[in-house]
């Protein structure tokens, strides 16, 4: 049941139906060239303009896809053209080429999809270099790679206009299974023998998926005139959908509990099991609510969770009455359950009838990432201070050698597979490259060997045909998804192509196998020698931002305690900053643990790091949620003397893990005429609060105690380094 669903998901996904759109679109000139006008090779090229240009549809706001391919068009057509005139000249090609790959490199400081639009106008760099034509053959190649840019540029406006909220249908279902995911790790805290450490660990890296996929779904909805400006009840389901979605996720990071206090107390009980058991059905709900919007169904419950709240109610009643044990902590964790489930029911509700007119009232364009195109941001990377710089000039010298290499020794036809690589590979950090590097020689090796079995084996060219096509569409499909498995399905369609033509034969597969061995070896070795980015150099930074993002967000709780207003929209931005920046650091942490061994420096540490901010962010907005629910001003003097202990602490450690005098960072005093007058006696309430405070005291001297560590064993490295 559960891999059928996943193979369902798949094909419902936006990852096939972008697979099944750049097939169509580069599969269709090709043959119509071929069957119509009996010119295979004016096909072809139409073909190549529209693979390039299907690398700026990536997911996102029609807006910014249309003015992406529109660009990439034009680059195409700039490249092409200027390659075309110099093709005879090695050395003036030779400066092209380290000149191109520098500058459509740069273009990564302007976001992803502008590194795409640079990406295939080198795709195109790259494919024209065999070419040696005269001006009017030139230019008759470089319009016939415009027009498929065209034509896809087209087949994609179509396509969108057709189903307009189908990708917006397809992310919000992907995001809402990445919660799901992110409930059931959740869920393994309640279990027995449960490993603490590798569950937080699991839990922040979903956490980066979870904020990658709702970032990914903020740009389509809120960017989308049709979906916003529309009225139609798809359009409003679809916001009212994620805006849930948002806050049940939000909610769930905010439940965060000493797990090995309750499983030490509770654990003999037989109900941490029950919790345990719950929250999976509830991230079952959550898939199943995900799978019915992708496939673009009704979604229906799967359990009565309310059946099942209420019996894990009496559970925790039983804890007290026959255990004798404060049920205390189990009845708040059932709180938040029935706040899951609550909102779980109101997202179904959607779906029963016609969703409500409006949404929360929150300002979205505050949430929403904005792509700044100035030319100022190019100008202020030009220096060796900047990874984009240091990476583009490593990317253009790399591209240089496989060239030089490429001339000086002739390893066959098509030894532009050798700066074809080199431009897949090379990614800016280092364990990015050597990833990249592993994934496209083990593709292409299982790929070539499964091409050279079906060019050897397979006669009948309708088969090698139905076959190309399968090959080709499943390659364009896990472009994005899986580049391994998107290597081993591209290879054997790139040798079937060329069987078509006359070069099915085993040399092709020794060269094309060699050529990607040469590749790789100069782009691990320029990861390595040129100008190396070793994520520790930057490691502190990330650091740095997270401790100031949790420094606000705590400050949050300040503000109240100081009388002033809630504002909730505030409140969020601040929370937004902290989950952003928290996967910011994990990924960072991941890419330096597969870096040598000599260039993770204090990783034991950054780990402690990580998972304490993760932990501090959890009980803050713990805290903060239970003051606006509860609508709570019951604080006293103890309060205040526990916060401005716990923002000196994290102050202090933002100070230490400056590396660079940065002025991004501002201290803020809790002043009112109102803390004055607060009370010192205690009630339950302010107790409670106390509690939670004195939590987030302990953690923020953790953090400060780590942020010494590194930093003095950063100064004891420092002069041996030297």
């Amino acid at each position: 049941m559960k891999q059928s669903r996943e193979i369902k998901n798949f094909f419902f996904s936006h990852h096939f139906s972008d697979g099944l759109r750049v097939t169509i679109g580069v599969l269709l000139p090709a043959l119509i060239s071929a069957r119509f006008f009996n010119n295979l090779p004016v096909g072809i090229n139409i073909s190549l303009g529209a693979a390039a240009v299907s690398m700026a549809d990536s997911p996102g706001p029609i807006r910014h896809k249309n003015n992406g391919m529109l660009f990439c068009i034009l680059f195409i057509f700039i490249t092409a053209m200027a390659i075309e005139a110099i093709n005879k000249n090695s050395i003036l090609l030779g400066i092209a080429i380290f000149t191109a790959f520098f500058t459509y490199s740069m273009f990564s400081v302007y976001g992803n999809r502008a590194t795409s639009i640079g990406t295939a106008a080198l795709l195109i760099l790259v494919l024209t270099i065999e070419e040696v034509n005269s001006f009017k053959n030139a230019l008759q190649h470089t319009l016939q790679l415009t027009a498929g840019g065209i034509w896809y540029y087209l087949l994609s406006l179509v396509s969108f206009h057709v189903r307009p909220y189908r990708l917006a249908q397809q992310e919000l279902g992907e995001c809402i299974r990445q919660v799901s995911n992110y409930l059931r790790i959740k869920a393994k805290f309640y279990q027995t023998d449960a490993d603490y450490n590798d569950t937080y660990e699991k839990l922040i890296n979903q956490q980066i998926v979870v904020h990658k996929e709702q970032d990914s779904v903020r740009e389509i909805l809120f960017k989308s005139r049709e979906l916003v400006k529309e009225s139609t009840n798809t359009s409003r389901r679809l916001l009212l959908v994620f805006v849930d979605i948002v806050d049940l996720f939000e909610h769930t990071m905010a439940t965060h509990y000493d797990y090995v206090a309750i499983h030490k107390t509770f654990e003999h009980t037989g109900v941490l099991e029950k919790f345990h058991n719950l929250i999976t059905k509830a991230a079952d709900e959550l898939e199943n609510l995900s799978f019915s919007i992708i496939s673009n169904d009704k979604p229906q419950p799967v359990y009565n969770l309310q059946h099942e709240l209420e019996q894990l109610k009496t559970a925790i009643d039983a804890v007290e009455t026959d255990f004798g044990l404060n049920n205390l902590v189990l009845k708040k964790i059932l709180v938040n359950l029935r706040n899951i489930n609550s909102r779980i029911q109101k997202i179904y509700s959607y779906f029963s009838g016609k969703p409500p007119v409006g949404i929360a009232a929150v300002d979205i364009v505050k949430f929403v990432n904005h792509q700044d195109y100035d030319i100022k941001i190019l100008k202020d990377n030009l220096s060796l201070k900047s990874a984009s710089f240091r990476h583009a000039l490593r990317v253009a010298i790399a591209a240089l050698i496989g060239f030089l290499v490429s001339k000086l020794f002739p390893l066959g036809h098509h030894s532009y597979w050798i700066l074809l690589t080199i431009l897949v590979i090379i990614k800016p950090g280092f364990s990015l490259t050597k990833e990249r590097n592993f994934q496209r020689l083990v593709g292409t090796l299982v790929g070539g060997t499964i091409g050279a079995i079906l060019v050897f084996y397979i006669r009948d060219n309708s088969v090698r045909f139905a076959l190309m096509i399968f090959f080709m569409l499943f390659s364009y499909s896990f472009q994005r998804l899986n580049y391994i498995v998107f290597v081993i399905f591209m290879t054997p369609y790139i040798l079937l192509m060329f069987s078509f033509v006359g070069l099915g034969n085993f040399n092709i597969v020794k060269e094309r196998i060699l050529d990607t061995a040469i590749g790789s070896a100069i782009a691990f070795a320029s990861s390595y020698l040129v100008l190396p980015a070793w994520e520790y150099t930057q490691i502190k930074t990330y650091m740095r931002k997270t401790a100031i993002a949790n420094y606000y967000y705590l400050a949050q709780i300040a503000d109240i305690l100081s009388f002033k207003d809630l504002d909730i929209t505030t409140i969020k931005l601040r929370r937004k900053e902290v989950y952003v920046s928290t996967a910011n650091l994990a990924s960072a942490f991941q890419r330096m643990l597969s870096e040598p061994k000599a260039k993770q420096h204090n990783a034991r540490d950054i780990h402690k790091f990580v998972v304490l901010n993760h932990i501090l962010s959890s009980y803050i907005a713990s805290l903060l949620a239970g003051i606006i629910t509860n609508n709570s001003r019951s604080f006293n003097q103890n309060h205040i003397k526990l916060m401005r202990k716990s923002l000196y602490a994290l102050s202090e450690s933002i100070h230490l893990l400056d590396t660079e005098h940065e002025d991004d960072f501002t201290e803020l005093e809790l002043v009112s005429s109102a803390i004055s007058k607060l009370p010192e006696q205690e009630t339950h309430e302010t107790r409670l609060i106390a509690d939670q405070l004195e939590f987030i005291n302990n953690i923020t001297n953790d953090i400060l105690k780590i942020c010494l560590q590194i930093t003095s064993s950063s100064h004891e490295a420092a002069p041996a380094k030297a």
